[in-house]
């Protein structure tokens, strides 16, 4: 009926869909909230309503439409419940007779499923029985073959041959298989129990005849008969037991053989040369098993029995135990280069007895045996690590020392601290040093010695400054107790953070020099880091070299953040050190004041005192600093320390002046007609002496900026000074005598 009704179409601008209303889940209040998302309930109000009108229309229409049919509804039903109770009587007994035939379906139904039950039953009794004949049937077949094999040996004990042997062992292999086979299914069974010690009895009696049938395979090197007996050590589910008889009596005695810890320890490349040895046994000594197994290059694919895996079952096991029991002193990490010696020789044996396993299947079955990982785990690579880092964070610690120390010669850096911080990355990362099982703690330990550097660096930035000339040294600042690389690489490094502080020692502007030169070395050298690194982390498979870059260019912008504090050190140091003769522009006007000087034709010498600094600078760290830094360093200097020199000259010209305007009031005051009683012999006055000197000094100041390869204009404040000057000269050379 809902696929025939349909209701009347709405307006194109209803907010719902009418077809909402016929679905069989409709539900008033998700109509609601769906509608409220896209208009208001004001709005869906109007449209309701509106769709009400004309669904009512609708309905109108509809019952004028079939009118006649609504009408003839209630006559049409007259009588009807007279049929149905007509209807009822029949259906009923109806009803009866299919009960009754369901019920005997289900009695018979349950008659066979208790005969199938029995059937079951009997059937897996029968199947004990037939399983515990074959039981009895196979031990008395198998105890049949021995008697007969044994008469045959007290009869005719040289007529047997071996191969012979490993064909009868064969054929009771097969039928101790079935054997076991049967004997597991009869598990419980009363009469197997009686049966259990004549098993056991064969049992013993085929490995015994198995081992020394396979020893002299081995001893003869026979390969008929070690392929026979391996195959029925395969028959009979015992490979295990095959590699476990091979490991103790042809490998262990080599092992023990070759093992010999005073050979080792007493020859400069004994280690080596034991390992060469037990290279040596595969070829030489398992030749013939490999052959048989497939474990060749040359194997007979047809004549393989497979199963089995004696490098990794019976060789590696017991090289692995007598490396344990033979030599304990292979792993003491107690001397680290020894250790790393051994560690390096004894991996790359490893690698080359992996090369001489079959195939890549048998690596893997190597690489996952117990003690493979036994072997692992005794390098107690932790702990080599530890001794590792206490050598080079105490090495480290030691050059980070206040005194500064100058670099080793022939080193590329300046001071100790840098050449030792270079140096410890260097080591990290060398053949000597280098494990690849450590390779994240050296790359943790790599930026933990970047970080202290930087550290050091904020440190030295903050020391006052020492005079050079004089072995006074400024008054020691207090700063917070200094953070140090931690011994322990495990220690967490913020406990160090404590409130205590300590004097801090001064520095010479040469020591701050040298430590800004190498800090811009390090930086230039952080790429070379990563070329030292990257072949490392290839080496164990690491690819994400771009996390790596990353990391180090975080390093990088640590130091970078380092070299403004340091700039501004040194430039206000140069900067103090040529002001303080810069300064003696006060002592000017003293030197021409009533003492009948000439008149002034060269700088004063202060100026070129002034100067030394920033030459000492140009010529002394030519080799040593980049000449940018050279010219950034003058440019601060020379704008701070021109800064103080304009505030200088200005004050004193200011002072000349106003001395000037003095005088004169005091004569205009007097009213003498004397000549000007700051000049003598009716030449130049003293006043414009002095502004004549300044103006040479700064003049030879400009001429000597220009000489160093600077502009003047890049100066600050030179301009605003050399147009003082210049108004001061003017006056002075214009002004009548």
């Amino acid at each position: 009926m809902e696929g025939r009704m349909s209701l009347p179409r709405g307006p194109e601008n209803l907010c719902f869909d009418k077809d909402e209303f016929m679905k069989a889940d409709f539900d008033v209040d998700h109509f609601v909230s769906d509608c409220r998302k896209r208009v208001q309930l004001e709005e869906l109000r109007e449209d309701l309503e509106l769709y009400y009108k004309l669904l009512k229309t609708a309905m109108v229409e509809l019952i004028n439409k079939d009118y006649a049919d609504f009408v003839n509804l209630s006559t049409n039903l007259v009588g009807m419940d007279k049929a149905l109770n007509q209807l009822s009587v029949p259906l009923g007994q109806l009803r009866e007779e299919v009960m009754s035939l369901k019920s005997c379906v289900s009695e018979g139904i349950q008659a066979v499923d208790d005969r199938m039950t029995k059937q079951e039953d009997i059937r897996r009794k029968k199947m004990c029985v037939l399983r515990l004949i074959h039981v009895i049937q196979s031990v008395e077949k198998i105890e049949k073959i021995l008697h007969s094999q044994g008469t045959k040996e007290l009869s005719s004990l040289e007529g047997n041959s071996p191969l012979v042997t490993g064909q009868v062992l064969e054929r009771i292999a097969t039928e101790f298989n079935q054997l076991q086979f049967h004997a597991v299914q009869s598990k419980g069974m009363p009469l197997l129990d009686k049966v259990r010690p004549r098993i056991a009895g064969i049992t013993a009696m085929l490995q015994q005849s198995l081992e020394g049938l396979l020893l002299e395979g081995l001893q003869t090197s026979n390969v008929d008969i070690i392929r026979h007996c391996l195959r029925t050590y395969a028959t009979i589910d015992k490979t295990r037991d095959a590699e476990a008889l091979v490991g103790q009596v042809l490998v262990k005695p080599y092992v023990d053989e070759v093992m010999v810890e005073q050979y080792v320890q007493s020859h400069p490349n004994g280690l080596q040369a034991m390992y060469n040895r037990l290279l040596e046994f595969v070829p030489h000594h398992c030749r013939l098993l490999r052959e048989v197994t497939g474990g060749a290059i040359s194997s007979e694919k047809a004549d393989i029995v497979p199963g089995y895996d004696f490098l990794v079952n019976s060789v590696w096991p017991e090289i692995v135990r007598g490396l344990e029991e033979k030599l304990p002193s292979l792993f003491n990490p107690g001397n680290p280069d020894v250790f790393h010696e051994k560690y390096t020789t004894s991996m790359d044996f490893v690698r080359k007895f992996e090369r001489q396993c079959g195939s890549q299947a048998s690596v893997k079955r190597l690489r996952a045996h117990p003690s493979y990982h036994s072997f692992n785990n005794k390098w107690n690579l932790p702990v080599y690590f530890q001794i590792r880092f206490r050598e080079i964070a105490g090495a480290l610690e030691e050059a980070l020392s206040d005194t500064l120390e100058e670099a080793p010669a022939g080193s590329s850096f300046c001071l100790l601290a840098t050449h030792m911080v270079w140096a410890s990355l260097v080591k990290c990362w060398s053949d000597q040093m280098f494990v690849p099982l450590l390779a994240h703690r050296l790359w943790k330990l790599s930026l933990q010695i970047l970080a202290r550097y930087s550290v050091f660096i904020s440190e030295v930035s903050v020391r006052p400054i020492s005079s050079e000339n004089t072995k006074e040294s400024k008054k020691p600042v207090l700063v917070g107790k200094k953070e140090s690389l931690s011994l322990n690489p495990s220690e967490d490094q913020g406990n160090g953070s404590s409130a205590e502080s300590v004097p801090l020692s001064s520095i010479s502007s040469t020591q701050l020099i040298y430590v800004a030169a190498d800090l811009d070395k390090l930086q230039d050298r952080i790429p070379d880091i990563l070329d030292m690194i990257k072949p490392k982390l290839e080496m164990i498979g690491f690819k994400n070299m771009s996390c790596i870059a990353g990391a180090l260019e975080d390093s990088k912008t640590s130091l970078s953040a380092c070299v403004p504090t340091l700039n501004n050190r040194i430039i206000q140091d140069l900067s103090e050190s040529s002001f303080a003769y810069l300064k003696s522009a006060l002592e000017v006007p003293r030197l021409y004041r009533r003492t009948n000087k000439e008149v002034p034709t060269k700088a004063s010498p202060y100026v070129d005192s002034a100067l030394k600094p920033f030459y000492r600078l140009q010529n002394d760290y030519r080799d040593t600093l980049k000449q940018p830094m050279i010219h950034q360093w003058l440019e601060g200097a020379l704008s701070d320390s021109t800064q103080k020199y304009y505030e200088t000259v200005s004050d004193v010209l200011s002072s000349v002046k106003k001395m000037e305007e003095s005088l004169k009031r005091l004569k205009q005051a007097r009213r003498t007609a004397t000549s000007n009683p700051v000049g003598t012999n009716g030449g130049m006055s003293d006043d414009n002496k002095i502004r004549l000197q300044l103006a040479l000094d700064i003049e030879y100041f400009g001429e000597q900026i220009r000489k160093m390869g600077l502009e003047t204009s890049s100066i600050k404040s030179f301009s605003a000074l050399a147009e003082l000057v210049l108004t001061a000269k003017d006056q002075a050379t214009m002004e009548p005598s």
